[in-house]
């Protein structure tokens, strides 16, 4: 019987644990690396475990905003323990240059759950479509 209520006491605690820690990620803006070329911009952010259907990436004025709502997956046989990992994220980063051609922009998920987004400088503006990583990954590899 002292075990048992051991144990649940466990669960509870781990379960208290993974959620505030999942909370505090959710909080906290996405790690973002900008990179420049000549011709374009390119931001990186860890998204890992995400899908094209979870990331909104928009543009307002130099300001390019990403949000991410990533589900955790059903894992047959394994019961969830520790909660841990966000799934609303959000980052942002502020282009040094506002010229650039929001339209013609890509975001792509890659298989090592980066989130990159090109940015072609030059003028205009608008919603980005995310493109599925794992897909362009494994024709790159099998090509």
């Amino acid at each position: 019987m002292i075990r048992r209520v051991g144990e649940s006491l466990g669960r509870v605690v781990l379960d208290g644990i993974g959620r505030a820690a999942s909370r505090v990620q959710e909080r906290r803006s996405l790690p973002v690396d900008l990179l420049e070329s000549d011709d374009a911009y390119l931001a990186v952010f860890d998204a890992a475990g995400a899908r094209a259907g979870d990331v909104d990436v928009r543009f307002d004025e130099d300001t390019l905003q990403v949000r991410v709502e990533r589900l955790r997956a059903d894992h047959d046989g394994y019961e969830m323990r520790f909660p841990g990992r966000g799934r609303r994220l959000r980052g942002s980063v502020t282009l040094p240059d506002r010229d650039v051609a929001a339209d013609a922009a890509e975001a792509t998920l890659t298989g090592t759950g980066a989130l990159e987004v090109l940015i072609p400088k030059g003028d205009a503006d608008g919603p980005v479509a995310a493109a599925d990583p794992v897909a362009a990954d494994e024709e790159a590899a099998a090509g």
